[in-house]
């Protein structure tokens, strides 16, 4: 008994498999083209070579196959399962006594094994290569601009700039960049190292910069002197603009570093806002993943056994564009109304969960 089973197991999470692993290729590659065909745009501007732009593609790839993984669980499973109803496979499944709970726990197990490695992939080479990607859009807006894993550096007439961090606000209808952990480091003509400026803070108040909570030190022919400051006035050319675009979206960044933005704008007493739904959107993936391609099972017990491929698609794809526009909208209405990010984020997955267990708790 258990053997058969464990084959029946093996049939459904084979189908949904190689169904799975053909959507989630064909999805990011035509991503990956599309972004390339953008990029090709670029070429010429400040230095932006076609190479930049394959090594711009391909360094963003990670990224793309971590977005399109729901959409191709959600499709694959369709299609493997359909696969198996055209054939009366399901059906001979169904008749030997195999409920459709448990057809469905086979088709999103194997999907649960696949998602370690894709969160696993979205915690690490996708963080890593959108950093490498903006150091490229940086240097490709502005020439004197680089970021590295020290954080940003920039080069301002005699001056070189490092900022360790940086967080986004929404300040009246914009995104605003402040830079946190500042080093200035002013140089003389020859080169020599004469004054170095360190800030906690650095705002751009519309007008012209301004450094909180500053320590510099001057060196010059009698020795060094230090002083400190609470604000001061900072004369620099960095463009507000160019680093607000420039600095990587928090969608895109790991967990670790949102629960570090989230921490920093707490100690500030500032809300975390973006960065509180993006982290809840990156640990709650997995589970929406799981949720929404449980909730397409019924379509493949019903409605497709008399499709074709071209149906299954589509209605895969008509329910992913749903989710989607669903989860944004519930997520949207739960910021502007106070709700907890993290229930904002529950929200959607819980309720098609609910719908899945009524499903199955009438069909099973």
């Amino acid at each position: 008994m258990t053997l058969t089973i464990k084959r029946v197991d093996k049939l459904v999470a084979l189908s949904v498999l190689g169904s799975l692993i053909g959507v989630w290729l064909v999805l990011t590659g035509f991503d990956a083209v599309t972004q390339f065909l953008r990029q090709l745009a670029n070429v010429g501007k400040n230095g932006f070579t076609l190479m930049n732009a394959t090594v711009y593609v391909l360094v963003t790839t990670p990224r793309r196959a971590y977005e399109m993984f729901g959409n191709a669980a959600l499709i694959g499973g369709l299609l493997g399962l359909g696969g198996l109803a055209a054939t009366g496979e399901l059906t001979a499944l169904r008749a030997a006594g195999m409920s459709r709970l448990r057809i469905a726990a086979s088709a999103t197990g194997v999907i649960a094994v696949l998602i370690v490695g894709v969160v696993i992939l979205g915690e690490t080479a996708a963080p890593w290569g959108d950093q490498l990607a903006q150091t490229m859009q940086l240097r490709m807006k502005s020439g004197n601009i680089g970021a590295t894993g020290s954080g940003l550096w920039a080069r301002d007439g005699d001056r070189i700039i490092n900022a360790r961090g940086s967080v986004v606000r929404r300040v009246g209808d914009h995104d605003a960049v402040q830079l946190t952990d500042v080093r200035v480091f002013t140089l003389t003509s020859d080169g020599q190292l004469s004054r170095f400026d360190w800030a906690k803070t650095a705002d751009h108040d519309g007008h012209e910069w301004i450094l909180h909570d500053v320590r510099s030190t001057t060196l010059d022919a009698t020795g060094t002197h230090s002083s400190s400051a609470a604000s001061e006035q900072w004369q620099s050319s960095l463009n507000p603009q160019v680093l607000a675009q420039s600095v990587i979206q928090p969608q895109y960044l790991s967990m670790r570093d949102l629960r570090r933005s989230m921490r920093y704008l707490e100690r500030n007493g500032e809300s975390p806002g973006v960065y509180a739904v993006a982290f809840w959107g990156r640990a709650l993936y997995a589970l929406n993943v799981l949720v929404l391609v449980l909730c397409a099972m019924p379509f493949a017990f019903g409605a497709m056994r008399s499709g074709g491929l071209g149906k299954r698609i589509f209605i895969g794809m008509l329910l992913a564009i749903a989710w989607y526009f669903l989860q944004k909208a519930m997520v949207n209405f739960g910021t502007v109304y106070g709700m907890p990010p993290l229930l904002a984020n529950l929200l959607p997955a819980t309720l098609l969960a609910l719908v899945a267990w009524l499903y199955f708790r009438k069909h099973a």
